[in-house]
């Protein structure tokens, strides 16, 4: 099989990906990966849209329905937990070789 053009992931790609197993928006998704990665990764807006606009291009995430029409909510798609999936067997076989 040949491996994706978008593989390995990028940390704020990564980071993207598993905040959005719950519906967020711009801001939330900034603050959950904050959260995440207990303050050590701070997204900047014009990096966190851009790589929201590859995500969607790939369909590894998509839009998700909100009551505030000012505020663009995404999820991510089957396509995007496969990937996940992809990079956490990656990360485990590079832990293995320590």
């Amino acid at each position: 099989m040949k491996r994706h053009k978008l593989l390995p992931l990028s940390e704020t790609m990564h980071l993207i990906l598993l905040s959005l197993r719950e519906p967020l928006h711009g801001y939330a998704i900034m603050q959950k990966i904050e959260e995440m990665s207990s303050g050590t990764v701070r997204i900047a807006a014009g990096t966190l849209y851009g790589a929201l606009d590859n995500l969607l291009k790939q369909n590894w995430i998509e839009p998700y329905p909100s009551d505030d029409p000012r505020r663009k909510v995404y999820i991510i798609t089957p396509a995007g937990l496969e990937i996940l999936e992809i990079e956490k067997k990656r990360l485990e076989n590079m832990i293995h070789l320590y």
